[in-house]
């Protein structure tokens, strides 16, 4: 009998909305539910301006949540007292995006990597932190000369590896990993990744990878959640969910994946999608994506679909895949104009 996977971080109902002022609120997370198993990689992905950057800041706790929580090895992130959250944010980091913005252009790479190890009070002398430091800078592919130089000094490639080295410093357990390659040069991009799974396989480390890129995130992921408009629409494994999707946004964003074929390129059909991403200061009502969604049905603005398990570990939240929905004769399709 296999044993079932362990589940480092379970987030329930989360959400996060800003006040921009007027009486209006901007939804950017609202109601993200799934679970992350403990040495597999997470991969979250969907539009730009679907809240998936957001989730993961809200995650790490960089962002208060609206509602919800976040449960980390059973502790609620958003309920730590400051010695609490110290010791958490030992075993949780991020790798953020642009690999320039994030590195201080007035610090040595040396003072950079060993800033969280000197907060924390890791390593007593100077000369254990510099071995460690060293180590580090090894480990994501770089070398020991690199550690007195400026970040403007690096390709962004190495700044990346610099950013994922300082992730590193407090020997965390899960790292979310905020569109870490999207920055870069398809070439580096390769490499980034192929970084990213190393360290898995040799620190046993759980990744949350965020991206807009799905055929890297295939690449990287165990099992892959989408995002629209703050919502969840599908999630389950990467390979059920490029050779089945059954959500029509998955539908359109896996068509939207260059196949390196000229023949079979030119040839295939792709699914385009009308209008542009609705705004989460004024979300459609029931389902989310019925604005751009070629099978709405009247009751697609009536009500919000239901959280369904399709097939084992496959969940989608659509209305087309609810049977009571699709029995009822009264709720015909119908294509919406935006």
């Amino acid at each position: 009998m296999t044993e079932s996977p362990s589940v480092l971080l379970s987030v329930k109902n989360l959400k996060r909305h800003f006040d921009v002022g007027k009486g209006k609120t901007l939804k950017a997370v609202d109601g993200l539910s799934f679970d992350v198993y403990k040495g597999e990689t997470f991969g979250l992905v969907g539009e730009s301006g679907c809240g998936k950057s957001t989730a993961g800041r809200t995650i790490l706790g960089l962002y208060n949540n609206t509602d919800g929580e976040v449960l980390f090895e059973g502790e609620n992130v958003h309920g730590m007292n400051d010695k609490e959250r110290q010791k958490f944010l030992k075993k949780m980091q991020m790798v953020f995006q642009d690999p320039y913005a994030s590195l201080n252009p007035r610090s040595t790479v040396f003072e950079i990597i060993a800033e969280p190890m000197e907060i924390h009070k890791m390593y007593s002398s100077k000369k254990e932190l510099r071995k460690r430091v060293h180590e580090l800078l090894e480990d994501v592919g770089l070398n020991r000369d690199h550690a007195n130089r400026y970040p403007h000094e690096f390709s962004g490639g190495q700044r990346q590896r610099i950013g994922i080295a300082r992730a590193l410093a407090l020997d965390p357990e899960f790292i979310i990993a905020d569109e870490p390659i999207s920055a870069l040069d398809v070439s580096v991009q390769a490499q980034v990744v192929m970084l990213f799974q190393r360290l898995q396989r040799e620190k046993g480390l759980t990744y949350l990878f965020i991206a807009h890129d799905l055929s890297m995130v295939k690449y990287i992921s165990d099992r892959i959640g989408v995002m629209y408009l703050g919502h969840l629409v599908e999630l389950t494994t990467s390979d059920q969910l490029y050779n089945k999707p059954l959500h029509p946004y998955t539908e359109a964003l896996l068509s939207a994946i260059p196949i390196p074929d000229p023949d079979i390129e030119e040839s295939r059909e792709r699914i385009l999608l009308e209008g542009e991403l609705p705004s989460p200061i004024e979300p459609p009502s029931g389902c989310v994506f019925r604005t751009r969604c070629a099978y709405a049905m009247d009751v697609c603005a009536e009500r919000k679909p239901q959280w369904l398990e399709k097939e084992e570990d496959h969940f989608v939240a659509c209305h087309l895949h609810d049977e009571t929905i699709m029995k009822d004769s009264r709720n015909p399709r119908k294509q919406v104009q935006v």
